[in-house]
């Protein structure tokens, strides 16, 4: 630790399990109070199971565990008034917001079920909750904050999520992962008079329940499905590597943690506007989508 986030506060959606806990945990470790936002439900159209009140719990415990304060509230980001409520109640204890961490996302698959609902659910988490979150933080915001997006090197890829196992989910997932580009840009230079950055981070395969979930592993072997067979982790996992030029599977979540805490801290201050991604490889390897 080296305190790099210092006296800073940081507003984290998506916060109670993966790469928002990764992010809540690293940035308290270098000094940032925490408020942690969740839903803490699932969403129908959402085969895998959402985060719960009690992986949130463990999220604020963590923070706790390094030292530094934390606010953990169950907010959906598609409400912008349950989001307001929960930056509002951080600013009471805190005072400002320096840092946001736009962070929440879901795939929807179809998994048999090619519900247009899909389609809806993804892009308002992926790309309406994005919004949300950085318009009710603005009012918030002092010179010289950073605002960081999660977004996705799959999404940024034409083809990985529009299979028909994926469904109308999948295509809203990419759809809202691509236009959120466009937003972060625009953004970069409405904020850029005050000091303020705007940068868009882009997993590959990451090891969060987002890739590990029974949707996920019949993406990657419909083979086994033909079969009549569900395939397993075990199963999915040698296949994951193909993805990225890079022989791994996945990274960690703790990858695009540590690009967070720079992101987050005055090392980049005159970083904005950027789509920065954690990839192994996988946008150069695959620059006209899989098979091209």
């Amino acid at each position: 630790m080296t305190g790099k986030l210092e006296g800073k506060v940081a507003f984290i959606t998506g916060a109670a399990r993966g790469q928002g806990r990764a992010h809540a945990i690293a940035m308290a470790r270098e000094g940032a109070d925490i408020i942690a936002v969740d839903i803490c439900r699932d969403i129908p159209s959402n085969p895998y199971p959402l985060a719960t009140r009690d992986d949130l719990a463990e999220t604020e415990r963590s923070v706790k565990e390094t030292g530094r304060r934390v606010v953990a509230r169950v907010a959906d980001v598609r409400e912008r008034h349950e989001l307001r409520e929960a930056v509002e109640a951080g600013v009471v204890d805190f005072g400002k917001i320096d840092i946001v961490v736009a962070n929440a996302g879901i795939l929807p698959m179809a998994m048999g079920n090619p519900d247009p609902m899909g389609f809806v659910d993804a892009s308002d988490v992926d790309l309406v909750g994005v919004m949300n979150t950085v318009a009710v933080a603005i009012p918030h915001l002092p010179d010289g904050a950073s605002v960081i997006v999660t977004g996705s090197t799959a999404g940024m890829i034409r083809g990985t999520t529009t299979s028909p196992d994926m469904g109308p989910g999948g295509a809203g997932y990419g759809w809202s992962k691509r236009i959120v580009i466009e937003y972060i840009e625009e953004m970069s230079l409405q904020l850029a008079p005050r000091m303020i950055r705007v940068n868009g981070i882009h997993p590959t395969n990451c090891n969060t329940h987002l890739l590990q979930n029974e949707g996920m592993y019949g993406v990657f072997r419909p083979d086994l499905k033909m079969e009549g067979k569900t395939p397993t982790r075990e199963d999915a996992e040698p296949l994951f590597s193909l993805f990225q030029a890079m022989p791994i599977p996945y990274i960690e979540p703790e990858d695009m943690a540590n690009l967070g805490v720079f992101l987050a801290s005055d090392d980049s201050r005159y970083i904005t506007g950027q789509q920065i991604r954690v990839d192994a490889g996988s946008l150069l390897k695959w620059p006209n989508g899989p098979g091209g």
